[in-house]
Formats: structure tokens, C-alpha cells, sequence
């Protein structure tokens, strides 16, 4: 009998152990699939652990991410609402009383301009845009610029950056310019003269103010358009272009030959901006406030394209060669396309 119980407790410790055994094993191979798997569902997602319903993530490469200096100004459309929206008549100004007796609304009409708007936006825009055109395409002939855009082509793509930052502000400066004319509604100096009334005709008081009035001229959109008065377009426009020129010729024209020529050149367009904004007082088409508003303004978009927006003044030194300098002749300025 004590025989047949130790066979019978020793057939129970081997049952125990072996389920042990197979205990552990189990545990053991469960772990081993569970570091398996966290490894590989750093490339792919594992079928344990998908959620149904559930997408990964999308992996960006960052090389394929463009770079600050690669991103242009997509918003000039955006940018131009407001111009167009002045320029096709679809706004209509504020409608902005006098005083009865005021003496800077009786100047009379001139129906020759010095400088029509015609002369103004093609001349501008023709000036600087073909001197940064040429400006660009000498620097990728002759000074090998390089390029992070995904325009293969280089011209293409310097002429595009700086052809672009300057169009958008030209479409900023003159949507803001225009927005003032229409929110403000300042009287012309030709006001009088332009509605075919006088003071006499009005039978007012000297002082008093006038709300409303009812003009003779037939012409509804001359009679709208004297009354733009604030501020002065021609002097923004003039200003933004002429200024902005300089500056190119200022991170572009670094030939040690020019050092002389360069602030010549600058001083020269700077005049004719301030020209074409004082001939706006002598043909009466606008108050000395409104011209003083239009240099400011124009002189702040130029400069805050120019150095905030356009590369002209972001160095790179990495397309320099160990022997070239600041003096080089038309230097890329340390700059990249």
C-alpha cells in the first residue's frame, strides 16, 4: 500500500510540473510576440493591435516640405479684391458733405493731367519690373545662383519670386489706397467745378455745413470719382515702384563701380516718385495731405516687401566662393533664388 501511494503522489508531481513547464512556456513566447510586434508597428501597424475604424498617421517626408524661402506670395488675387472692386465702379464712395465757404474745393477742373494713369501704371510697372527682369537672368547666367523651388528652371523661378513679390505689393499698396478713397470720401479740389455748383449758387451761410447736394454734371462716374480725394494714388503707386527699384539696385548693384552710380540712380527715381505726387496739387486733382499720405504709404509697402517678403536681402553664405566679395561686379549679395 505505501508503495502504491508514492507512485501515485509521484505521478502528481509529474502532472504539476509539466503544466508548469507549459505555463511558462506559453508566458514566454506571448512576450516575445508582444516585443515582436511593438518593433514592427513602428513601420506598419500590426493586425493585433489595428483599430477598426482607425488610419495611421501619414508620414511627411521632410524634404518634400518646401522651405520659407521657396513659398511665394500665393495672395495676390486675394490681395487685388479690393482694386478691382474700385477700378470696375462696383463700390460706390462715401458721400461726404462741406462747409459752405471752404475755399480748397473751388479750384476749377483741368481736363489734361501731367501724368495720366496710363503713363502712371505702365511706366511703373514696366521700369522696375524690366530692371529686376534683367536684374535676375544676369544673375543666373553669369553668377550660377541656385534654387530650393520646384521650378527646375532658374529663370523661371528668380523671375517668378521677385517678378512676384513685386506685383503683390503692388496690388496691396493700391487695394489699401483705394479702400481709403472709398471709406473716406474726400471732396477734390475740384469738387465745385467738377458738380457745376458755386457757393453763390447754394445761397449758404459761409460756415455752415452742407450734408447733401445735387450736382448739375450729368457724368455720374466723373462726380463719384471727385470723390476720391484721400489719399493719393498717383503718389502711392509712384512712391511703392520707384522706391522698391532702389532697393534692388541696392541688394543687386553691389559692383565696386558703382558706388556712385548706385546712390545716383536711387536719388533719381526717388525724385521722380516725389514729382509725380506734386503734380497731383498743380493739376488740382488732390490736397498736399493726401499727397503726404500717398509717399508714406507707398515708402512703407516698399519696404516692408523688400525686406520682409522678396530674398534680395537674405544672405546665404554657402553660394559665395572663398575669393568673392560684397564688391564683386553685380554680386548676388549672398542670396539664393
Amino acid at each position: 500500500m505505501a508503495s502504491k501511494r508514492q507512485q501515485e503522489s509521484g505521478a502528481e508531481k509529474r502532472k504539476k510540473k509539466r503544466k508548469r513547464d507549459e505555463t511558462q512556456a506559453s508566458l514566454a513566447g506571448s512576450m516575445l510576440k508582444y516585443v515582436q510586434g511593438g518593433s514592427q508597428g513602428q513601420d506598419e501597424p500590426s493586425s493585433s493591435s489595428a483599430i477598426p475604424g482607425h488610419q495611421p498617421p501619414a508620414i511627411v517626408d521632410p524634404a518634400t516640405i518646401p522651405s520659407q524661402e521657396e513659398q511665394e506670395p500665393s495672395t495676390t488675387s486675394s490681395a487685388s479684391i479690393p482694386l478691382f472692386a474700385c477700378e470696375l465702379k462696383v463700390l460706390s464712395p462715401y458721400r461726404r458733405g462741406f462747409i459752405c465757404g471752404d475755399p480748397s474745393i473751388t479750384y476749377p477742373y483741368l481736363h489734361r493731367e501731367a501724368i495720366p494713369d496710363e503713363l502712371l501704371i505702365t511706366g511703373g510697372i514696366i521700369i522696375t519690373g524690366l530692371t529686376i527682369a534683367l536684374g535676375e537672368c544676369y544673375r543666373v547666367r553669369f553668377h550660377g545662383v541656385s534654387s530650393k523651388a520646384f521650378v527646375r528652371n532658374l529663370y523661371v523661378s528668380c523671375l517668378y519670386k521677385e517678378l512676384g513679390c513685386f506685383l503683390f505689393g503692388c496690388c496691396v499698396g493700391q487695394s489699401l489706397t483705394n479702400m481709403a478713397k472709398l471709406s473716406v470720401g474726400r471732396l477734390r479740389p475740384h469738387f465745385l467745378s467738377v458738380c457745376g455748383i458755386t457757393y453763390a449758387s447754394l445761397n449758404c451761410t459761409p460756415g455752415t455745413y452742407i450734408e447733401t447736394v445735387t450736382c448739375r454734371q450729368p457724368d455720374h462716374q466723373l462726380e463719384e470719382e471727385a470723390r476720391k480725394s484721400f489719399f493719393s494714388g498717383h503718389a502711392s503707386f509712384a512712391m511703392y515702384t520707384m522706391l522698391y527699384l532702389a532697393f534692388y539696385l541696392q541688394a543687386r548693384l553691389t559692383w565696386r563701380g558703382a558706388r556712385l552710380l548706385r546712390p545716383v540712380l536711387q536719388f533719381f527715381l526717388v525724385m521722380l516718385a516725389i514729382y509725380t505726387g506734386l503734380t497731383r496739387i498743380s493739376d488740382y486733382r488732390h490736397h498736399p495731405s493726401d499727397v503726404l499720405t500717398g509717399y508714406i504709404q507707398g515708402a512703407l509697402t516698399a519696404y516692408w516687401v523688400a525686406f520682409h517678403i522678396s530674398a534680395m536681402f537674405k544672405s546665404s553664405s554657402s553660394d559665395l566662393s572663398p575669393t568673392e566679395t560684397l564688391d564683386s561686379p553685380l554680386s548676388p549679395h549672398h542670396t539664393v533664388c
